[in-house]
């Protein structure tokens, strides 16, 4: 167990992190729903309605919160790992060697007849299972962003038309919904945020330092050297 833990300890870690942000959100984001709840009503004259934390975790507020950050999570490493593949920045441990562009030769992959006893059985394949498992990374991240995307498009659209009901307007179609300011403000403010960061460590990463860390460069390393990780 003891090795276990210690070889499984990033992924472990970053899952316990997961799960106390997750559930802080949870119980602040209830909080915070009620008494905007509470404060509608007394304002309207009514008695308040508030929420049990069972029910908020089934709302669609709930829901569109957490969503609309996962999808733009997904998609900024989707597009991180399809980048990576054709553009490079000098100096950066997060670029491939400069030269070194495009999907590279079956040599250089070891796959297909260059395979190595070692390589996964589907790196030693050919046709579609061949392709399909040069592309499986990139693949599943972008169907977890399809599926965040669209899970925040349906739970935002659902929360919209109950505000919109609530001050007796028209609800809208899920597809005038997509098309609204209040679905492309929502999204636009995270991909842009994800952007900034991955871009930033792409370039802060070629002249800044943290010792022991795979992420960056050893600290001696000359600024220039590219695709070198310590």
């Amino acid at each position: 167990m003891r090795r276990f833990l210690r070889e499984q300890s990033l992924s472990l870690g970053l899952l316990g992190l997961f799960l106390a942000a997750l559930a802080g959100q949870a119980i602040a984001g209830w909080d915070d729903y009620n008494n905007v709840e509470t404060w509608h009503a007394r304002m309207a004259g009514e008695a308040p309605e508030t929420l049990s934390l069972g029910r908020y975790l089934t709302s669609s507020s709930f829901a569109q919160a957490v969503t609309e950050n996962w999808q733009s999570e997904y998609l900024q490493f989707t597009l991180f790992i399809l980048l990576t593949v054709w553009f490079v920045q000098r100096g950066s441990p997060e670029s491939k060697p400069i030269g070194d562009e495009g999907g590279e030769s079956d040599a250089d992959q070891a796959i297909g007849p260059h395979a190595k006893p070692h390589s996964p059985a589907w790196a030693k394949a050919t046709g579609p299972r061949l392709w399909l498992y040069s592309n499986s990374l990139v693949l599943v991240m972008a169907l977890i962003w399809v599926w965040s995307w669209f899970a925040q498009s349906v739970s935002g659209w659902s929360a919209y038309n109950a505000d919109l009901i609530e001050h007796e307007q028209q609800p809208l179609s899920w597809l005038g919904y997509l098309g609204s300011a209040d679905f492309w403000q929502t999204t636009l403010q995270n991909w842009q945020s994800e952007f900034l960061a991955v871009g930033s460590m792409a370039v802060l990463s070629i002249y800044l330092r943290q010792r022991g860390s795979p992420e960056s460069k050893p600290v001696g390393c000359p600024h220039g050297a590219t695709s070198v990780e310590g």
